[in-house]
């Protein structure tokens, strides 16, 4: 599967840019959306959760806690969204040429993260606006960059492949990523969950990548090594489930979609 990856990298690179030029074309403020849509959901959280509901965010400015948590959350919704329909929406392609099927949610992962770029330069005025020391666990964000697009690549794929075979999923994809938005810790940190459940956040890999962008921005703030560790080992079985899981699936999917 590598092999025909690298063998059809310009076709990756071509569908990832396509994504990006149709989802700004005909906009008026074009990639500034990128922005947007985390600036004013962290404006909308700040003022309901942090001054209204009072929630803490353990010694973080509100904006810079909210907003360091929907960057990655934003990538990963719309990403697994877009690659679980990437299939079904490329149907004509699919069903005239041959080419490694996981091309096509492996073009919107990274066809997202323009986005996820553009959000994190924005990020970077918080920090400046709100003087934050910069540590070096900072050099840990490209890592986290990288489990981010893995643990979304492999969801993606999976629910590509299970969309082809039932169009139910359609309908069920949104409503497992609002559940998710709840169980992750997002509007609230970790640290107001219970001890007896902090396990069961550790078995949620977003929980801990979410958690550990927040800390690295923070060189007071610990990261916790324990937890990521978990992180890394479910990330790695979500991925090579769900590639394996499209792989097998893949050579029906054009008498399907």
């Amino acid at each position: 599967m590598i092999r025909e990856l690298w063998a059809f990298r310009e076709l990756v690179y071509f569908l990832a840019w396509r994504d990006v030029k149709v989802r700004y074309k005909q906009t008026v403020l074009g990639v500034l959306w990128a922005v947007i849509q985390p600036f004013f959901t962290m404006v909308l959280f700040t003022l309901v959760f942090g001054q209204l509901a009072k929630i803490p965010t353990d010694g973080i400015p509100g904006p810079i806690f909210y907003f360091s948590a929907l960057v990655p959350w934003i990538y990963f919704s719309s990403t697994v969204t877009n690659a679980g329909m990437s299939l079904v929406a490329n149907s004509g392609l699919v069903t005239k040429i041959y080419f490694p099927r996981i091309i096509l949610p492996a073009a919107a992962a990274l066809g997202s993260l323009v986005d996820f770029l553009i959000s994190s330069v924005f990020l970077v005025g918080f920090i400046v606006y709100y003087e934050v020391p910069l540590g070096r666990n900072l050099l840990l964000w490209p890592v986290l960059v990288v489990l981010l697009m893995l643990l979304t690549l492999g969801l993606g794929a999976f629910f590509a492949a299970l969309n082809v075979k039932y169009r139910d999923i359609k309908y069920a994809l949104p409503f497992f990523i609002q559940l998710l938005l709840f169980a992750t810790p997002i509007i609230y940190p970790v640290s107001m969950v219970p001890e007896r459940f902090q396990w069961l956040f550790a078995l949620n890999p977003l929980s801990a990548l979410i958690e550990a962008f927040r800390n690295v921005l923070d060189p007071t703030r610990t990261v916790n090594w324990s937890v990521l560790g978990i992180c890394v080992a479910v990330t790695g079985v979500v991925f090579i489930s769900g590639v394996a899981y499209f792989r097998s699936t893949e050579k029906a999917m054009a008498d399907l979609v």
